[in-house]
């Protein structure tokens, strides 16, 4: 190293110097600034990237595949007559294949369960595959469930038979061809 002076710290003027009588600073402080890369920019590309997947998955032009599955949701005091008419259609509507799913019960003895019918329509719209639900025959019942089922945009058939609520579905989807997003255009049809 370089000469030292009296006291032990190198000549004045020289950088040494000033790093040498520079108060402490914390080891995971660099001297000349922080050259770390920022947390946030591959937090926010990854954000970015994850937008345009999701942009490029709603598929506005593209429709639904031949030969695709879709879900119908259906409350437990309809399912074996959905099914019926499902069966009876061949599980199919046009080239797309519906699938049931019987959901809990949400009525009891008289009084009906409004955090399950909650849960029920929940469960419907973190399907990407759901198209319809076929909701508890009362109006109470149905009205509960309807702001959960509109902001994802399935449409709900209540206050019917099974039958008649799984065919006007199947006629939905059907109808709806094979441009622009499936559950939109079932809704559209349905209302």
């Amino acid at each position: 190293m370089g000469e030292q002076a009296r006291d032990g710290y190198p000549l004045a003027g020289t950088r040494v110097e000033f790093l040498a009588r520079a108060p402490f600073r914390a080891a995971h402080k660099f001297l000349q600034g922080d050259t770390r890369p920022s947390p946030r920019r591959p937090i926010a590309a990854l954000i970015a990237v994850c937008a345009l997947l999701a942009g490029a998955g709603c598929g506005e032009g593209e429709g639904v595949a031949s030969g695709a599955t879709v879900s119908a949701y259906v409350a437990a005091s309809l399912c074996a007559e959905a099914k019926s008419e499902l069966a009876r259609d061949g599980g199919r509507a046009g080239d797309v294949h519906v699938r049931v799913i019987c959901l809990p019960s949400a009525e009891s003895s008289q009084k009906l369960d409004l955090a399950q019918i909650g849960a029920n329509a929940r469960r419907a719209t973190e399907d990407a595959s759901a198209v319809g639900y076929i909701g508890e025959p009362t109006r109470a019942a149905s009205r509960f469930s309807e702001p959960i089922l509109e902001t994802a945009g399935i449409a709900q058939l209540s206050q019917t038979s099974g039958t008649a609520a799984m065919k006007k579905l199947l006629q939905a989807v059907d109808e709806a061809g094979g441009s622009g997003s499936l559950r939109e255009s079932v809704l559209s049809k349905l209302e």
